[in-house]
């Protein structure tokens, strides 16, 4: 494997890990052994921790953008939110990983801030700002809608980290028409 290619495995290792045990919980051993790589080599390819969590923070969050861009692809106004809310729905259903890394990033992030460290939590930060301009723009540079879906997005992460499975009735104020996932 090429260094990039190692990089990229890192990456999604780095997902994996962090969505599952938390920044300060996930250890560089961790995601070493589930690439298959020594933690030296590691270090080789990221300089520290938070240079990975902040690598597989980027990329969750490009991937959910990508998913909306595809799924409001061609539509406008209501058919583009229903139609992102209903990839979003099936996109946590299908890789909860990507659910709980955008969780363990607001955590991340608060304890981050806490600590005094607000270089790492600006760059989360920017992260998602990035997410808000592109569904903001996909729903027609209207602040309000673009505000709500991800308001709703967020409750839709917190019931399903809670357990409540797709389509249980106290998801149903995510956008109607946004059919569940069973």
């Amino acid at each position: 494997m090429s260094a990039d290619e190692r990089r990229e495995s890192v990456i999604r290792a780095a997902i994996t890990e962090f969505a599952r045990g938390g920044y300060s919980a996930t250890s560089t051993e961790a995601i070493a052994k589930r690439v298959g790589v020594s933690q030296p080599y590691l270090f080789r390819l990221f300089p520290n921790k938070q240079a990975m969590f902040l690598a597989a923070a980027e990329r969750c969050l490009v991937e959910t953008r990508q998913v909306f861009e595809k799924s409001a692809e061609g539509l406008e106004g209501q058919e583009a939110l229903h139609a992102m809310a209903g990839a979003y729905q099936k996109l946590i259903v299908v890789d909860s990983d990507k659910l709980q890394m955008q969780m363990q990033m607001c955590a991340a992030v608060a304890a981050a801030e806490a600590a005094g460290d607000h270089a790492f939590g600006e760059s989360v930060r920017a992260g998602w700002v990035e997410l808000f301009d592109s569904v903001n723009l996909l729903l027609g540079a209207d602040l309000g809608e673009a505000t709500q879906f991800l308001a709703y997005g967020m409750l839709v992460n917190t019931l399903a980290s809670l357990g409540f499975p797709a389509g249980h009735r106290i998801w149903s104020g995510f956008y109607e028409s946004a059919q569940p996932v069973a």
